[in-house]
Parts: structure tokens; C-alpha cells; sequence
């Protein structure tokens, strides 16, 4: 073997046992198994305030006012009720009109189908300002995803086997814009009771070899009438 064969050979054995040590031993900053996206984000659901401002007639609600609480209601509704807080101005202009505007949403709530129970009627220091508002909230969960998109680190690079910056922020993003009810992050919703009946009849149709389906409906055919209307 010719002297450069053999120091060629012999470098090969060198580098070959350099990249097993190299795996052997610990490289700091690696980690064992690269995050999915709903690990590098993950999607959570936090209570958050859900709010309108009324402001203050002499007349009470106003109309347009009536349609705005509507719309409320309807939300609160969705988000899954709970308790529905008036706050009136106490410390502005006209503390005794703020009052009366305050039983007059709570009327304007109650004619919309909210029990008198959940609404909580609040006072709060408007310190003076003779625009301060009546406010309506109450509580209810929302998606919530840490911030995301702010800056890109080197795409080329990956030897500590980690993710990059944004991997997986258009995915729980996207989820959080999407998802109907945010209670679902939490916990899956709870079974509805089973039909025993119905369960029952299936299975002795089943014992007897019978057919298990429900009857056919003569009346849903897809035949199409050639009638001229």
C-alpha cells in the first residue's frame, strides 16, 4: 500500500470515529425531540371581559341602545351565560340619572330573556366626567395563543435539533380564530345520555337476524317530478 493510500485510510477511520463520539456525547443546548407546533404555541383559554358602553339618556335605553344589548345578550348566550354586570357612574355629573339609566338597562335585559338573577348591578368612580358611560360585561373564555410572528431566526440552521421561532404560529393562530367554543381547549364537552331504548330494539333485531335499520320512508325518494308548475 502506497504511503498516501495509507494516510487517506487512515484519516477515513479518524473521521469516522470523531462523528461516533460526536453522537455519543451530549451537545449542549440539543434536545432529544423537536416540539410540534401545538407545543411551541400551545393554545390556551383564558377569561376575558366582554364589554359595551351605553351612554346616558334621560329617556333610558334608546333604541339603537336596545339593539346593541340584544346582540350582547346573544353572545353571552353562546359563550355560555354566567353573571351579567351593570356598572353606573357614581362620581360623575348626574349620579341619580346614571341610576335610573342603570334599572333601565336592566329592564332592557330582563324584557330580552335574561333572568333577573344573573344581572349585577355596580357602581364605579367616573371621578367627575359628565361623559361617563353605563358599562355592560360579563366574563367568558377565549382562545388565547402566545404572541408569534415577531421576528425569524436562521432557517439554514438546526444543529441543536430545536424549531424555529415561529413553527407553528399560523397553525394555533388559525385555531384560536376558529374554534367556537373556547371551553373545548379546557376539557372535551360532556356525553349527552344514551337512548336505552332505541339501543335495546337494535339489539333484539340484531339477536333475531333481523335488518337493524329504520324503516325506509316511502316518501323520500329522489325521483324527480316531470310535472310543469
Amino acid at each position: 500500500m502506497t504511503p498516501s493510500r495509507a494516510l487517506i485510510k487512515t484519516l477515513a477511520v479518524l473521521v469516522a470515529c470523531a462523528s461516533l463520539s460526536a453522537c455519543a456525547s451530549k451537545v449542549p443546548g440539543r434536545i432529544d425531540k423537536a416540539e410540534t407546533p401545538t407545543e411551541h404555541f400551545p393554545l390556551t383559554a383564558k377569561e376575558q371581559p366582554h364589554e359595551i358602553a351605553l351612554a346616558i339618556h334621560a329617556n333610558g335605553v334608546s333604541t339603537t341602545q336596545a339593539a346593541a344589548l340584544s346582540g350582547f345578550v346573544e353572545d353571552w348566550r353562546t359563550a355560555g351565560g354566567g353573571i351579567i354586570t351593570i356598572q353606573a357612574p357614581v362620581a360623575g355629573a348626574d349620579p341619580a340619572l346614571a341610576g335610573r339609566m342603570g334599572d333601565s338597562v336592566t329592564d332592557a335585559l330582563i324584557a330580552i330573556g335574561v333572568d333577573q338573577s344573573a344581572i349585577q348591578l355596580l357602581g364605579y368612580d367616573a371621578q367627575g366626567s359628565a361623559v361617563a358611560p353605563i358599562r355592560v360585561s360579563y366574563q367568558a373564555l377565549e382562545a388565547v395563543v402566545a404572541p408569534c410572528g415577531l421576528k425569524w431566526g436562521n432557517l439554514s440552521s438546526s444543529a441543536t435539533n430545536q424549531v424555529q421561532q415561529n413553527f407553528g404560529c399560523a397553525v394555533t393562530a388559525n385555531m384560536a380564530a376558529q374554534i367556537a367554543n373556547p371551553a373545548d381547549i379546557l376539557a372535551p364537552q360532556g356525553l349527552t345520555p344514551v337512548d336505552a331504548g332505541r339501543r335495546q330494539t337494535v339489539i333484539d333485531k340484531y339477536r333475531k337476524g333481523e335488518l337493524t335499520a329504520s324503516a325506509k320512508d316511502e316518501q323520500a325518494q329522489g325521483v324527480v317530478s316531470n310535472a310543469v308548475k
